[in-house]
């Protein structure tokens, strides 16, 4: 009887140990690293042997049966490195050693040295075996126990007949079924820990569908956004060049046919050539869209090609001044040319595109403005303003409209105006100041602007001197100084 009851105490025993380990584990050890978790965990093995035996039943002063090889049999169904078992059975035979050195303990660190090999054995038998899992289990808790019978008989300091006949049939059949026992309940507890993680690993596989869910539909919602928006600058832009292409060719059509029908008599040559000078402007007008058009898609498909020259900064300037010194009489507004001091003579760049995109940006500067003046002023580049090099600025000042700075960015898109009703008041497609942009691009160089609604706007034009033709991408560093300091185009 007093087997059974100490038997069972070394259940509940490890049953604890068993329950502890758990708790430290999920609230201490989760943090450690994976080594620190194995060294504790087969210290914990080792200790769970030790316990057995400081409350196993003592037969006599120095014999003492307890339920230690079933800590080392757990062992052979978790670890899968072999020579861990080994260092069990042999830890938990060193143990024996803690309660006295002498015959009983040497047999009993000889018996769990050798199930510790046997275990190894077995464990790897275990993992290349097919057999359930619960089969190799039962397998394995018969092998160990009868090796443990016969040790104890061989090396123990019990009389064999003794043993076998008054303490072997208790013994043997209580340690194989709570071997049994702590088995399917470790088993059953792992079970449910196994469904735990589950849980945890689905639930966060969830989680994180969840989340990209999330963020795909934010992505979708944004694309949608920008796709009406696009089809809505598109449904402006084709009202705007169907109004734009369809009045100057309707007036070179009647005006034509009134000319072509016209027999002449009195005044009918002054008015004829009235007539000729709406249809010359009318198509100048569908000429100048037609270009814009032309050039937006040759800089989208990547066909615009650059000419690079030695370009003379003092017919740059006349040629403005020729072009639009008309025009500023027209409206009753100052038109000044200024050059200031330290400007080279001539600039490595195209002659064509620099003269275009100041026509743009000019063209823009008389439309938008009633009163006052426009300045185009020519200077050397400051260090702050542009990248290392040197850079010449063509900077074009209005006393205009302006911009107001929510729209700076804006009007720097393709299609698009400050405000819509800029169209339909002064005209245009708004293509001319982002085909400047790509053209300045193009040429090495970048556009910046300063404005504030109602009180003007000065763009600026910023191209490198000279540029090495295996350097033509130095405009990229430009455009990140002219986003840098939030400025664009109008």
């Amino acid at each position: 009887m007093g087997f059974s009851k100490m038997f069972m105490l070394n259940l509940g025993l490890l049953i604890t140990v068993a329950y502890l380990a758990n708790v430290i584990y999920k609230y201490l050890l989760t943090k450690r690293f994976s080594k620190t978790n194995y060294a504790l965990s087969v210290i914990l093995i080792i200790f769970s042997g030790w316990i057995c035996m400081k409350f196993g039943f003592q037969l006599k002063d120095n014999v003492i049966f307890d339920l230690r090889v079933v800590p080392l049999i757990i062992a052979s169904a978790v670890y899968s490195n072999p020579l861990t078992l080994v260092i069990i059975g042999v830890g938990i035979g060193a143990a024996r050693l803690t309660f006295g050195i002498n015959d009983a303990a040497m047999a009993g660190f000889i018996n769990l040295s050798i199930l510790g090999v046997v275990c190894a054995c077995l464990n790897i038998w275990i993992r290349g075996s097919n057999l359930r899992l619960i089969t190799k289990g039962i397998i394995t808790i018969v092998i160990v126990n009868v090796l443990n019978t016969v040790n104890i008989a061989i090396f123990g300091v019990i009389p064999v007949k003794q043993y076998l006949l008054e303490i072997t049939p208790i013994t043997f059949p209580l340690t194989l079924a709570l071997s049994c026992a702590f088995a399917l309940m470790l088993w059953d507890f792992q079970q449910d820990r196994k469904q735990t993680v589950d849980l945890k690993r689905v639930n966060g596989l969830l989680r994180k569908q969840t989340e990209e869910l999330r963020k795909a539909k934010i992505v979708q919602e944004e694309r949608a956004r920008q796709l009406a928006l696009a089809s809505q600058y598109k449904s402006e832009f084709l009202a705007n060049m169907s109004h734009e292409l369809r009045t100057p060719l309707n007036s070179i059509i009647n005006l034509a046919e009134i000319i072509a029908e016209s027999e002449g008599g009195d005044g009918s040559g002054e008015e004829a050539a009235n007539y000729g000078k709406i249809i010359h402007k009318s198509g100048l007008d569908l000429l100048h869209l037609i270009n814009d058009i032309l050039d937006l898609s040759k800089v989208e498909a990547g066909r615009l090609e650059i000419v690079r020259e030695d370009v003379i900064i003092a017919e740059i300037m006349q040629l403005m001044e020729l072009d639009f010194e008309h025009t500023a009489s027209q409206k009753g507004l100052a038109f000044d040319i200024v050059q200031k001091p330290g400007l080279p003579c001539t600039i490595s760049s195209d002659g064509q595109r620099i003269g275009q995109i100041l026509r743009n940006l000019l063209s823009n500067a008389f439309k938008f403005t009633h009163q006052g003046g426009v300045r185009l002023e020519i200077r050397p580049a400051d260090q702050e303003e542009a990248p290392p090099g040197d850079w010449i600025v063509f900077a074009v000042s209005d006393t205009g409209i302006g911009v107001p700075e929510d729209k700076h960015a804006a009007i720097f898109e393709m299609f698009r105006q400050a405000d819509g009703s800029i169209s339909r008041r002064y005209g245009g497609t708004g293509l001319g100041l982002p085909i400047s942009k790509d053209l300045a691009r193009l040429l090495g160089g970048f556009i910046t602007l300063r404005s504030e609604e109602g009180k003007g706007s000065t763009f600026s034009l910023y191209l490198p001197i000279n540029v090495d033709p295996k350097e033509d991408g130095a405009g990229d560093a430009g455009s990140d100084l002219a986003d840098s300091v939030a400025l664009g185009p109008r």
